[in-house]
């Protein structure tokens, strides 16, 4: 008997994308609402549910967004006096797709250069047999 692991998102399985972007429009960086938007956007088009988001802009510049998902939690941090901005998007179960949320965001941002990771988590039970 094979488990279905279908849309099921409580499994112990995701994949944990990390970015940094550089080169990005430093006013684009120091914009929460635009920040807030496009995180929302990316996440709800790469099949992540999100549940809540909270950000917090720094004075003299600098925004945090962070998302809690279903499927587990995303953040920005950003540094607008580098043109930069650290992006950590994880998410458990088989359904949301970080790496596109990530691109996304990417494209949004249009930053000069990307460095992307992605780190496996967890058991993989799609191969998982009974």
């Amino acid at each position: 008997m094979s488990v279905d692991t279908g849309a099921q998102v409580g499994l112990f399985t995701g994949r944990h994308v990390l970015a940094e972007l550089e080169g990005v429009e430093p006013a684009l960086l120091d914009d929460e609402q635009y920040l807030r938007e496009v995180l929302h956007n990316a996440l709800s088009e790469s099949d992540a549910t999100v549940c809540q988001m909270i950000a917090k802009r720094f004075d003299p510049q600098g925004v945090t967004v962070l998302a809690l998902l279903s499927e587990s939690h995303a953040s920005m941090h950003t540094y607008p006096e580098d043109g930069s901005i650290f992006i950590d998007v994880f998410t458990c179960g088989h359904t949301a797709k970080p790496e596109l949320a990530v691109e996304l965001l990417a494209e949004a941002l249009q930053p000069t250069s990307k460095h992307v990771q992605t780190i496996e988590r967890g058991h993989d039970y799609a191969e998982l047999v009974c």
